[in-house]
């Protein structure tokens, strides 16, 4: 690493949850232990249900940002869907203010890009409306023309809407930023961008939080194994669920 950290760690106080609030039970909360963020890139992945969009979101709140996506100046709401995960959560954050910051969650993209058609600032998103594009344009269009480096960039399954060949796109803008000073913390399912290199991979279970390679994620080796024999998986698949 070659540069501070803008966020150091995050922790959550689970004895101050109320034990009738739903994230009481989501596994991510149940089992949390203190995260330190090691390196300028931090992928979390697991299974649907676990709680990782949710963390992701807290995080991003606690920070700042608003809760359906976009910078800090941001400050809009649709409907209020978040977590109240926020007031339990404690960030250390690095000596270092970032220049720029961006918390960027797939579900709430045409909120955000709405927002930006509002306030008349497409001239910062390419020039051209979110609207007006693909549902893959509009996310390369934020990742290639609004990110401009010295930021923290919080991502919640930005993989959503792209192609494969345009998550790889999206890793190279990645490492490009992190080469100017910029941190990311990603929820993902895509093994496109668990290769991200020098990334810290951090699986979240049923049991808690572990720390991976790219190889050892269960994401890897689903589609490793898939891709050996894509026909003898599929078959296998169809005869588990022929009676359903």
């Amino acid at each position: 690493m070659t540069h501070e950290l803008y966020l150091k760690s995050v922790d959550i106080n689970k004895h101050d949850i109320p034990h009738s609030d739903y994230i009481y039970d989501l596994p991510i909360v149940k089992n949390f232990s203190k995260i330190n963020f090691e390196f300028p890139i931090t992928i979390f992945v697991g299974e649907n249900g676990l709680g990782k969009s949710t963390l992701i979101e807290a995080i991003a709140t606690k920070y700042g940002f608003n809760a359906e996506g976009g910078s800090r100046n941001f400050n809009f709401h649709t409907r209020r869907t978040e977590s109240d995960l926020n007031e339990y959560t404690k960030l250390i954050r690095g000596p270092y203010m970032p220049r720029d910051g961006y918390f960027f969650r797939s579900e709430s993209m045409y909120n955000v890009a709405s927002n930006i058609d509002d306030l008349g600032i497409s001239d910062a998103y390419g020039g051209k409306s979110l609207h007006n594009q693909s549902h893959g344009e509009s996310f390369l269009s934020i990742f290639f023309k609004r990110f401009f480096g010295n930021g923290l960039y919080i991502l919640d399954e930005p993989e959503a809407a792209l192609s494969p060949v345009s998550q790889m796109s999206l890793l190279i803008r990645i490492n490009e930023l992190v080469k100017k000073n910029s941190q990311f913390i990603i929820a993902t399912h895509s093994p496109i961008l668990l290769a991200c290199p020098n990334a810290q991979i951090l699986e979240i279970t049923e049991s808690g939080i572990i720390e991976k390679s790219y190889q050892d994620t269960e994401h890897f080796r689903v589609m490793e194994n898939f891709f050996k024999d894509p026909k003898a998986t599929v078959s296998r698949l169809l005869e588990t669920n022929s009676d359903l």
